[in-house]
């Protein structure tokens, strides 16, 4: 069961670092989503999502501080959920199903991503359980 919690923590912790990677490397255009979306100062929306996202990352892979990492997501997943993909504002029928799809998406992760908290710690083969 060590491994596969192990395995969960390395997919998950990467899928993180990956869209926090992805909001540095891929600024412009995530700016210019944002701008669309009218978030106010974008690139820096962006940049602190990005941060969030690797904050959040590093946290699940390397297994310590573990409620900073859920806050840091939460506070990636909530507001992004709800202004980024609120496909109740969307008229086009491809587009609103896009954007539930993403916003149901979301919310699935972010439950995962809470129930990290009911794990006792430290975890296997984190850095939490070495020290």
């Amino acid at each position: 069961m060590d491994f596969i919690f192990l395995l969960s923590r390395l997919i998950l912790g990467l899928y993180f670092l990956f869209n926090a990677l992805n909001h540095f490397t891929k600024l412009g255009m995530l700016t210019e989503y944002a701008k669309s979306k009218n978030v106010p100062k974008p690139k820096l929306a962006v940049l602190f999502t990005g941060l969030l996202l690797l904050i959040g990352g590093l946290t699940i892979l390397l297994g310590v501080y573990v409620e900073i990492g859920v806050l840091a997501l939460t506070l990636f997943f909530l507001p992004v959920s709800f202004i980024m993909h609120d496909f109740w504002k969307v008229q086009d029928p491809q587009m609103k199903m896009i954007e539930m799809v993403n916003f149901t998406k979301n919310m699935a992760i972010w439950a995962g991503v809470l129930l990290l908290l009911f794990v006792p710690q430290p975890w296997p083969y984190s850095l939490g359980w070495w020290i």
